[in-house]
């Protein structure tokens, strides 16, 4: 008997019910909320845990030693019952919502070795008795919410190798014990509001350390010389800080270093002597500094893969030897003082990618071997003193897609193929002297959709074949000496926005078939020698807003059509126009648009010349005014009547006429009295934290929406956490940004009317509502994929706009899809700027708010607990908005729990897979584009702000994602992020 009992107890296979530490487990179990079933097989009827998800069990002994639950959704408290499982060696509940504070008891986990909890929800100071757990490895907290100061007791671990706490509310300086941990590998600080702390010198003790990551850590000071000591270093990145000084040359000591990050801070002087010294290094990123001298030698003949020197002083010549690195790929250089000639041999024994050397003083030729190895894609050399031409060999460089020649001394003609080039879709000639004609090779251009070759001396005519240059969007060739017919073929450019071929020699008739270039913004033939007719079928063009045709020949009428334009810029003036104007155009406020057309009449005072023409004329000139007076006496006596009666209903609405100022900026078709005749209730077309929304159609037909903004602070609304809650900074950040901005992707702000109660905003009419109201309704499925796409490529090209080509950059800080309207095709624009900012560059693109603004569920997390505004956080909003368009989803809903749509969609392709994912609403036909439009959508919304892509780059992949697109900077099929961009991506040089 006694020996039945003994094998009993030492056969597993014989046990009939759970052992103890599947009790323990159930107990894990009872604590978490589970909505995915995540734990749905930690069955209490079977003997052993060893084969529920995400445990593990030693093969000896079978007891616990791995417990892994990342990325499956649950929720609660730490459970310190793990550490009654005396085995267990490897905890990861990675991306999930474990919440509450992480408790003193968890040094009980004696044997733990490695501890992943990172993008949690975990809170309040770190535990000081986590030192004490002596075998403990690895230990990784990123993505929380942690915060206070370090514990003292951290500079005790035994063991230590990996201490990650990226990213969490750390608000004390950053602790010199660190240094005594002689153990770590990896020391990873970054993105933490610190107090300003200087690195400290102890680090340098740290002589095992392979990783420091301190990016945006509130340094400051110095860099200390005692880094030099850290031998076995592979990355040091202390980026986007406040540190000064120069470079130290103890740096040149880190013989096994492979990256060094030192952009954005306030480095001045010179690189260090010894620099030839650092033969494993791959990337050097000292950009955005104040570094002078020259590029030594020594640093060129390393084996680099990229070179990052961009917005220093740096001043002197780029020696040649920097054109001998066999690994250089990419070469950038701009915003500098460099001069004197770029190396001949450049290119020749390197698979050169990128050359970026803009707003510099380079001078002589371009070398002629840049594409050698065939791997040029972007070449960059806008405003130097280039001179000479356009090497013959660059036009068999297959491979470019991006070439920035603006602001040289080029000269002679541009190589026939170069035009031809099938990648290319970006060419900028712009501000040189290049002759000759555009050759019909530009045929070939398949991809190309900006060509810029204004302020030139290009002549000859304008090839039938650029017609088939069906991507084209922008077509600028002003300034030169074009001659011939306009030719009919442009009319087939269905994606043209922009045509501007003022100062030419053009001549003849335009063609017909304007009505097929439904996305042109702009046309300008300014200064040639067209005639004939004005073609009315301009007028049927939905977003045209900048007309000029002046200086030329055109006769006839101006055609009525064009009432039908909403126009920013309308020059019909120094033509053969003749006739009457259009009623609409026939004000003093459009009078500088017709002048210097003689047969041309209208009732505007010295419009057409008034000759001697008779006492008969001014007989029948009299009689016509006294006709016309006695009508309006008429008239104004019935309006009397008729405004008694409105004025009592507007005085209750708070309406008094004769106090309103009204501001434009655009020329209008209606005054501030059409407007305010229109804000009843039975116009009112929404209502928001901001205010009422009315729609007002004009006396010209034309609708317009007006929002009346609340008189005092913000009423409240659950769905919008804006807390900028004075009505006058909300009013005047809307009117300085929309009032200055032109884009066809921003909403149009008409003008604005103010009185000392009130403020009225008038936009243009945008017939599809909101984004949001419309996808998230029973009228979601108008909503195709197709259109779902159009939509978050105009916006992602509206936000581009604001962070890239406006100078300072502008972050809108409210962006959801509630604030992108679409008009009646369901293009979109950008709207609702109450709490935008801009971004002053001189202070490292970054700027502190004392209050949050947005709304819940697009806010980035990094923003809600630094209130540091930079451009990454609109690109967290916009990759929510991707998420909703993909989903067709809400940002929060109650089937989340406490997640939001983020993180839903991470946990559900994660357990469930794509299918789970994707609105069930889309058509199937297009999966594949959906599933990369949302990689982009998860890659904007990244939880590091560093790993999201500017706004440029995401307009660039989305372009990517369309099989028709241009396959640009792909790499086997799968889109790849990008960090380091090129000086158009820095807003000055767009």
């Amino acid at each position: 008997m006694f020996l039945f009992l003994w094998f009993l107890l030492l056969s597993p296979n014989l046990v009939l019910s759970l052992n103890q530490e599947g009790r323990y487990l159930q107990q894990v179990k009872q604590g978490f909320d589970d909505p995915d079933g995540a734990l749905s097989n930690w069955d209490d009827r079977d003997d052993s845990p060893c084969n529920w998800n995400g445990i593990k069990c030693d093969s000896v002994t079978g007891s616990v030693n791995s417990i892994d639950l990342s990325n499956t959704n649950i929720a609660g408290p730490f459970p310190t019952v793990l550490c009654r499982l005396h085995n267990l060696s490897f905890i990861s509940l990675f991306n999930n919502s474990v919440n509450s504070s992480l408790p003193e008891e968890i040094s009980a986990c004696q044997n733990l070795q490695h501890l992943n909890l990172a993008q949690n929800l975990l809170v309040d100071p770190l535990p000081s008795s986590l030192s004490e757990i002596p075998n403990l490895h690895h230990l990784d907290l990123t993505g929380n919410n942690f915060s206070g100061d370090i514990p003292v007791s951290f500079g005790q671990f035994l063991k230590l190798e990996v201490l990650s706490l990226v990213g969490n509310l750390f608000n004390g300086t950053i602790p010199s014990f660190l240094g005594n941990i002689s153990t770590l590998k990896q020391l990873n600080l970054s993105y933490n509001p610190f107090s300003p702390s200087q690195i400290p010198p102890e680090f340098g003790n740290l002589t095992r350390l392979e990783v420091l990551w301190l990016t945006q850590c509130n340094l400051v000071g110095q860099i200390p010389d005692s880094l030099g000591r850290l031998q076995s270093l592979l990355d040091l990145d202390l980026a986007m800080n406040n540190l000064h000084g120069s470079i130290p040359i103890s740096i040149t000591n880190l013989s096994s270093v492979v990256q060094i990050e030192l952009y954005n801070n306030s480095l001045s002087g010179g690189f260090p002597v010894g620099m030839s010294n650092l033969k494993e290094l791959r990337r050097f990123d000292a950009s955005m500094n104040d570094l002078n001298g020259t590029i030594p030698s020594e640093l060129c003949a390393l084996s680099l893969e990229s070179l990052n020197v961009y917005e220093n002083r740096l001043e002197g010549t780029l020696p040649e030897s920097i054109a001998m690195s066999p690994n250089l790929y990419e070469l950038k250089l701009f915003q500098n003082k460099l001069s004197g000639e770029l190396p001949q041999e450049l290119g020749t024994n390197s698979p050169l990618k990128s050359i970026d050397v803009s707003q510099n003083q380079f001078s002589g030729e371009i070398p002629a071997n840049l594409c050698a190895k065939g791997s040029l894609e972007e070449l960059l050399l806008i405003s130097n003193m280039f001179s000479g031409q356009i090497p013959e060999s660059l036009g068999h460089c297959r491979s470019l897609t991006r070439v920035r020649l603006m602001g040289n001394r080029l000269s002679g003609e541009v190589p026939a193929a170069f035009w031809g080039l099938p990648h290319l879709y970006l060419l900028e000639l712009v501000g040189n002297s290049f002759s000759g004609n555009i050759s019909k090779m530009i045929a070939g251009a398949f991809n190309l959709s900006v060509l810029l070759i204004s302020g030139n001396q290009f002549a000859g005519s304008i090839p039938n074949e650029i017609g088939l240059v069906e991507n084209l969007v922008e077509f600028a060739g002003g300034d030169n000496q074009l001659s011939g017919l306009l030719p009919a073929t442009l009319m087939n450019l269905s994606e043209l926005s922009m045509l501007d071929l003022q100062n030419n020699e053009l001549f003849g008739e335009l063609p017909s078939g304007f009505r097929s270039l439904k996305r042109l913004n702009e046309l300008n033939l300014a200064n040639n020698k067209l005639s004939g007719k004005i073609p009315a079928e301009i007028g049927s063009l939905p977003v045209l807003n900048y007309l000029d045709l002046s200086g030329n020949a055109f006769s006839g009428n101006v055609p009525l059509e064009l009432q039908n334009l909403k126009l920013n810029t309308f020059n019909l003036s120094n033509n053969q126009l003749s006739g009457d104007l259009p009623p609409l155009y026939d004000r003093e406020t459009y009078r500088d648009s017709f002048l210097g057309n003689p047969g041309l009449c209208g009732d505007l005072p010295d419009l057409c010349p008034r000759g001697s023409e008779g006492r008969n004329q001014g007989f029948a000139w009299l009689f016509r005014s006294i006709f016309i007076l006695a009508g309006m006496v008429f008239i104004i006596g019935v309006g009397w009547f008729y405004c008694k009666y409105r004025n009592i209903k507007k005085v209750k609405n708070g309406i008094d006429k004769s106090k309103w100022t009204l501001t434009s900026f655009y020329k209008l078709g209606f005054s501030e009295y059409e407007i305010l005749d229109c804000l009843d209730e039975d116009n009112l077309i929404g209502s928001g934290a901001s205010g009422k929304v009315y729609k007002a159609v004009l006396s010209n037909g034309e609708a317009v929406a007006v929002k009346k903004l609340w008189g005092g602070s913000k009423k409240d609304d659950s769905s919008d956490t804006t807390k900028d809650q004075i009505p006058d900074d909300g009013f005047e950040a809307e009117v300085d940004t929309l009032g200055k901005i032109r884009h066809k992707n921003i909403v149009k702000l008409w003008c604005c009317c103010t009185s000392r109660d009130c403020r009225l905003l008038v936009y243009e009419y945008m017939p599809n509502g909101s984004l949001g109201d419309l996808l998230h309704s029973s009228k979601g499925s108008v909503l195709d994929w197709p259109t779902r796409y159009k939509i978050a490529v105009d916006a992602a090209e509206g936000l581009s706009y604001l962070h890239h080509d406006c100078v300072p950059p502008i972050v809108h800080r409210d962006i959801k899809s509630n604030n992108i309207l679409l008009d009646g095709e369901f293009g979109a624009r950008v709207s609702d700027f109450g709490v935008a900012k801009v971004i002053d560059v001189v202070g490292k693109g970054q700027k502190s708010m004392s209050v949050i603004a947005g709304s819940c569920g697009y806010i980035a997390p990094e923003y809600a607990y630094t209130l540091r505004v930079n451009e990454k956080s609109d690109i967290y909003s916009f990759g929510v908005v991707i998420l909703e368009l993909v989903t067709g989803r809400l940002p929060i809903d109650p089937e989340f729990g406490e997640k939001d749509l983020v993180k839903w969609v991470c946990s559900t392709l994660d357990q469930k897979g794509v299918d789970q994912v994707l609105d069930s609403k889309l058509n199937s036909c297009f999966k594949e584009e959906i599933c990369k439009v949302l990689n982009i959508g998860l890659l904007c919304s990244g939880p590091l702000p560093i790993n999201r892509p500017s706004m440029r780059r995401v307009v660039k992949m989305l372009q990517e994602v369309s099989p028709e697109s241009r396959p640009r900077n792909q790499k086997d099929g799968k889109l790849t992020p990008y960090f380091y961009e090129d000086a158009s991506d820095q807003g000055s040089l767009a």
